[in-house]
């Protein structure tokens, strides 16, 4: 069996791709600045628990000993300055531990983007890094997400407080570029399945479900699958991301700090371009769920996404909170 780091597994995806890989008989380790916070995890018994920071080279040497497939699963996203330095220099550190390491793999989810057109400073440096740990000399898969379907997901939260709180709204005019959501069990699917194909990747996979739909849509059939009628969305060509982030906050638990980059993402058309990794990963029994599915599977706690006992609440959450990271 491969033996694995998972970074960032305090985070949304990362306390969710554990069980998964280790349901699947991996043995795995996980680096965290502080074992207490994931004691109450259903998963703690059953993981190496390293203590370590990202920005120190000895905790990485240590974290990355033995490792053949490492996931990076942490970024900033916070909304405070400085994070672009931050998370550029975090990737070149762990991308000379790995190699320093003899690491077989890295494995990377970033944001999905359109090709050549200025993005949100978020957005960017979530491209970036995938950038800096393909040149690190490991091989590097950095899977490409847009909106994650899935409960308790940052992306998820937003859109079920936005339909349920207003039946009326004034939205940005962008609400109706198109996006290609994603369940989380996907996610977690194309991730683990990365991380064992027989040769390693060095590129980057944008992963989709196999809806696309404008963010008008989403919340109209949101609205239809949690019975709650028609909803009128009328759009408006004032209403920048900055100031749409505020708003997204005041109606919702998403911390503005945290809404702000997921409210630049949606500015543009988030669709995947290509569809090369169903050809290394095979689709799970019954194909990828359709968004009504992803949807359906989120409001009643099928897809296994809830946070666990020791997470954290969402409607309790602050842009400091990692439980947000990845989603």
């Amino acid at each position: 069996m491969k033996r694995i780091l998972v970074t960032g597994a305090t985070g949304y995806i990362g306390s969710r791709l554990v069980p998964h890989l280790l349901a699947e008989k991996r043995r795995v380790r996980v680096l965290t600045r502080s074992a207490r916070k994931v004691a109450d995890r259903s998963w703690h018994a059953e993981v190496e628990i390293l203590e370590g920071d990202l920005g120190r080279r000895a905790d990485l040497a240590r974290a990355l000993e033995g490792i053949e497939v490492a996931y990076y699963l942490a970024h900033s996203m916070d909304g405070k300055p400085g994070f672009v330095e931050r998370d550029r220099e975090m990737a070149r550190l762990f991308g000379l531990a790995a190699y320093s390491a003899g690491v077989d793999r890295i494995v990377y989810l970033s944001g999905l983007h359109p090709p050549g057109v200025p993005l949100s400073d978020h957005l960017a440096s979530r491209v970036e890094v995938g950038d800096i740990l393909m040149a690190s000399g490991v091989p590097t898969a950095v899977l490409q997400a847009a909106v994650i379907i899935g409960s308790g997901s940052a992306s998820f939260e937003m859109l079920r407080h936005l339909t349920r709180r207003l039946p009326v709204m004034l939205a940005p005019k962008w609400l109706d570029n198109r996006i290609q959501p994603i369940a989380v069990r996907d996610v977690l699917g194309y991730l683990s399945g990365i991380g064992t194909v027989p040769q390693p990747q060095n590129r980057t996979f944008d992963i989709g479900g196999p809806d696309v739909l404008t963010y008008r849509e989403m919340i109209h059939r949101f609205a239809d699958l949690s019975g709650l009628g028609r909803r009128t969305v009328v759009t408006v060509p004032v209403l920048t991301p900055a100031l749409a982030s505020h708003w997204v906050g005041l109606v919702t638990p998403v911390p503005t700090g945290i809404a702000k980059p997921l409210v630049g993402s949606l500015v543009h058309e988030v669709i995947c371009h290509e569809a090369d990794i169903r050809e290394l990963v095979p689709d799970p029994p019954g194909g990828l769920l359709p968004y009504a599915a992803a949807v359906a599977a989120a409001l009643t706690g099928a897809d296994g996404a809830r946070p666990e006992p020791g997470s954290v609440d969402p409607a309790r959450l602050t842009s400091a909170d990692p439980d947000w990271a990845g989603g």
